[in-house]
Parts: structure tokens; sequence; C-alpha cells
């Protein structure tokens, strides 16, 4: 059965796993290989598959609406562009679904992520020049998902995929949400949103403390950094002017959604603002030695700077502004992030024409030649996983041993 729209079905009995890239909440990323491609297949040679296991899922219908809604938003993707797929973006390569199993296919990023990236350098940040490239390529990503009605949620390093080019993509979807453009619109007018620029300004203090505690004390301890909805009442994806969803990676949450208020497009620039901070030095501006403490830095603390001032940090004081209505780029999104002067000299429109950035993965890093070269077929990985191992023995490790690829 194929999924996801007018993605090409993929034929199971075609692809051997060769490598487990990654897991997660919402399923395992395989790299794999289709041993039978035909010709004219979008799904010859190496991709990367996300498969979702129906049948071993905690919340079977929230899991299973978050996978199927992820595969939607990437079916959209590949449908949306006339000139061809967003170049930091992914698109879907081909899709399958059996019983118990919902699997998607796009391409691999041999690169790996932009955290593994920084862990990389000698002390772990990146240059300015550096992030001033992967800022530009991110900015440019999600200024395509929120022309298309979506806003990410989920921006992190761990999400931002280096291709072969050196190029960023985007990864994992289940989290955003497709808002309605033009309510959104009417109510940023309403808030005050027509504005001018040059109005800006800084707000302190525009929490009591009394409603700042009453947030925190309704705080749970989570048991993962990554935080699903706060209520239990069927999460909705699209048609939305705002959301109440409690959704996204603890350290990246923006005011508005520790509050419980609504929230739109503007929390992917707050996110961005985090991200850019992480890169400069190293560390979240607001991580707290728990929960608690994390989300009352977000609440009541402005981000700590080093050093004396300059347009990176400003960029990323402007982004991590507290007042969602002044935040930059909640008034006329990514044009207002464009035209900051730390991005001053960029090309936009050249960025994919860049042969040279700031990392490339050498072609060992995209190799398989290490791994088995029959691979391992996709049932069979799942049905070890839900099958209890047999008492230990030196057959049995040697047996179940591509687990932990």
């Amino acid at each position: 059965m194929a999924t996801g729209g007018s993605s090409p079905e993929l034929n199971l009995d075609n692809l051997r796993v060769l490598k487990v890239l990654g897991r997660g909440a919402m399923g395992t990323v395989f790299l794999v290989r289709n041993i039978s491609p035909s010709s004219s297949s979008s799904s010859s040679g190496l991709f990367a598959l996300k498969v979702f296991d129906k049948s071993s899922a905690i919340s079977k219908l929230d899991s299973d609406r978050r996978a199927r809604w992820e595969l939607s938003v990437l079916s959209s993707l590949s449908r949306s562009s006339t000139n061809g797929y967003h170049p930091f973006l992914p698109h879907l390569i081909g899709s399958f679904e059996t019983e118990d199993l919902l699997g998607w296919a796009i391409p691999y990023c041999p690169g790996g992520d932009l955290n593994a990236i920084r862990y990389r350098q000698a002390d772990r940040v990146f240059s300015p020049a550096v992030i001033k490239f992967y800022l530009a390529e991110i900015t440019c990503a999600l200024e395509h998902l929120h022309s298309g009605g979506i806003a990410y949620r989920d921006l992190k390093p761990e999400n931002v995929l280096i291709q072969q080019s050196g190029h960023i993509t985007l990864s994992d979807f289940d989290l955003s949400r497709h808002f309605n453009q033009k309510k959104v619109r009417s109510l940023m007018l309403d808030a005050g949103g027509s504005q001018p620029k040059n109005h800006r300004k800084r707000i302190t203090g525009f929490i009591s403390s009394a409603g700042d505690a009453k947030v925190l004390l309704n705080l749970k301890k989570a048991k993962s950094a990554r935080v699903n909805p706060v209520n239990r009442r069927r999460q909705s994806f699209s048609d939305g002017d705002r959301s109440n969803s409690f959704v996204g990676t603890e350290e990246y949450l923006p005011p508005e959604i520790v509050r419980g208020e609504g929230h739109e497009f503007a929390v992917d620039w707050w996110a961005l603002g985090v991200l850019a901070y992480e890169m400069l030095y190293g560390t979240s501006p607001f991580k707290g030695k728990n929960r608690k403490e994390t989300f009352r830095n977000v609440l009541m603390n402005p981000p700590e700077f080093i050093g004396k001032p300059t347009p990176l940090m400003d960029l990323i004081g402007s982004l991590l502004e507290k007042d969602t209505v002044r935040r930059l780029g909640y008034l006329r999104g990514a044009s207002e992030i464009k035209e900051h002067p730390f991005f001053e000299g960029v090309k936009w429109n050249l960025l994919t024409e860049v042969v040279r950035p700031p990392f490339i993965p050498s072609r060992d890093d995209a190799s398989v030649e290490i791994m088995t070269s029959t691979g391992v077929d996709i049932r069979d990985y799942f049905h070890r996983q839900r099958t209890p191992p047999p008492s230990p023995s030196k057959e049995c490790r040697r047996s179940m041993s591509f687990t932990e690829f």
C-alpha cells in the first residue's frame, strides 16, 4: 500500500538496510539500498528510510497521527515547487505501508548533523563566518516552510543535516503545524504588528512575578528533553490560526509556548536565535539545572553575551525577544532577518552556488564498503526487535550484532 499521496510506492522486497542512522520517538532511520531499482526510479542507489513501527508505539494513536503528518508534509514539499525541490529541505523519494510498518524515504545526508560537526571543532564552537553561512541557509528553509503555512517548531542542531554538497537540509517534521496565514496576519495586525520596524523596543518585566510563578509551579518533570503536548486533547496539525500545543525541545521553547499562550511562525525565529547562540558559545542560552530552572530562564532572563557587542550578538538578542510581537521576524518574516546587518554582503539568491561550504563530507563518510554487501531485510529487523533474545551465546551475539551498527 502506498502512502503520502502521489509518492512512489517502495517495494520492501527490494530494500536492504545497511546501517541504523538513528532512533527516536517517531521511528528508526536507516541507510538503505534499493537492490532492484527500475531505470526510471528516483529510489535507486542509497537513501535514508524512516520507519515507524505501529505495533510497538507507546501511544499508538498520537504516534501514528504524527508519523502520517510528517509524511504528508514531505509529500507536500515535494509537490510544491515548480522549479524543482527546495535545496535546503528534503523531498520524498517514496513510501510504503504494511500492517505493522509505515516508512518513507528521503535523500541521505552523509555529513551528519550540525551538533556532531560542532563537537568536532577544537573549542566546540563555530566562527561568525561559519555561523553566518548556516544561519543563512536555515533562514531560507524556514522562509519556504512559512510561505506554505508550515511552522517547523523543532529547530535544533540535531535536526540540521549536512548534505554531500556541504549544504544543509532540515529533518523531522512530526512536530510541525500548518497555520492559516490570513488569520495569522489578522492577529498580527490586531496585536500592533503594523507598527514600523524602527519602533521596536526591548521589554523587560513583561510578566508579573505571580503569573510567572504560576506557570513554573504547573510544570511537570520531563523524562525527555523533547516535550509532548501538554494536554490530552487530540492534537491538530492543520487549518489553525494559532496553536496552544506544548511541543518542542525544552531548551528551544519560546516564552509563549512555556506560558501556554497561542503561538505561530515566530516560534521558529526564537529557535533560530537559540541555535545561533549555541553555535557561538557551545551551550544554549537558557539551560538550567533542571526543566523548571530552564523555563524560568526562558521567561525571565535575557541571554548573556561575552565581549563587546557585535552584529551577531545583536541578531541573537533580536531573535530572542521575549515579547513575540517585537521579535525579529514577527512582522515580515524572513525578510527582516535577511536585512539584519549581520547578513550584510550575503547574496541570498546564490547560496546554492557556494562550492566550498564550511564542511564537506569526505567520500569516506558516505562510503558503506565496511558494511555487509547484502544488507538486512527491514521486516526481519523489526521482527528481531520485538522478539525477546534467547539465552546468551556467541552465535546469538553474532546474529544480533546488526542492531548495534
